[in-house]
């Protein structure tokens, strides 16, 4: 099956390394104009000429705080300037952030949701009104695993991700007949920026490769994902040939997780 995304504009955040990286560079292959957000300029120009060099696709590199709501308006204004309206929404800012319940303080509940909760709903109020005008729409949601299956010590992640999954749900309902379809992406364990800051954590006993290899020996494939494999279901939920898939929240995960 070819899938094809010619005509449409990405907005993906946390698109300059891991994940977001990945689906950028899947979305330019298959024909979109993809604009990346992060916080950090400087990694972000490194990731657009990266891009630009094995794409040939047109990359518009924008730094940005997500958690911080002006910074996400003049995001948003600035890559409609240069790109046009927003078609494809990809909500893929966030780090990992568990503790016991009782040592989670206030700021670390607040910065957590603002990180990965109210980023997305934000994001999405921007570019929903011009998505049902337009009759077409995609919101991709990354979450984890979490967010179905909360174990203990995982607050505020699991809590902040389980919020997640309602509002995909929520803007699932009231854009499908619009022709917006939501969905949620729930990752377990792949191949990213956030394992390999795991790693350089660790005792430094194993190379980054055995760790992983390790760490994958826990899934039922035996393996970690690569990031390439969720940036191709995010590719294919992103274009025509998702057309009648919304309200799902599929797990990314090799059969890690006890939920469906």
């Amino acid at each position: 099956m070819q899938v094809t995304m010619q005509g449409r504009t990405a907005l993906i955040t946390g698109g300059s390394q891991g994940l977001g990286y990945a689906m950028a560079k899947r979305f330019l292959e298959s024909g979109a104009q993809v604009a990346i957000l992060a916080r950090r300029q400087d990694v972000l120009d490194e990731a657009r000429t990266e891009l630009e060099a094995t794409t040939g696709g047109r990359v518009m590199a924008q730094a940005c705080d997500v958690s911080d709501a002006a910074q996400i308006e003049r995001a948003h204004a600035a890559v409609v300037a240069e790109l046009g309206p927003v078609n494809i929404l990809v909500n893929n800012a966030g780090a990992a952030s568990a503790a016991a319940f009782e040592d989670v303080t206030d700021a670390m509940w607040q910065a957590d949701l603002d990180l990965k909760l109210f980023a997305a709903i934000r994001l999405s109020r921007l570019v929903l009104p011009g998505m049902k005008e337009r009759r077409f729409g995609r919101i991709i949601n990354l979450l984890n695993t979490a967010a179905k299956a909360p174990p203990a010590n995982s607050a505020p992640t699991s809590v902040s991700r389980a919020a997640g999954l309602a509002l995909t749900k929520v803007l699932a309902n009231e854009g499908a007949p619009h022709n917006v379809l939501v969905n949620a992406l729930l990752i377990g364990l792949i191949k990213s920026e956030q394992v390999k800051r795991w790693w350089q954590a660790s005792d430094g006993n194993q190379s980054l490769e055995e760790h992983m290899a390790k760490m994958g020996q826990r899934l039922p494939m035996g393996r970690m994902g690569e990031a390439e494999e969720c940036a191709n279901l995010a590719c294919f939920l992103a274009s025509e040939q998702g057309s009648y898939v919304t309200g799902c929240a599929i797990n990314m995960d090799g059969g890690l997780s006890p939920v469906p």
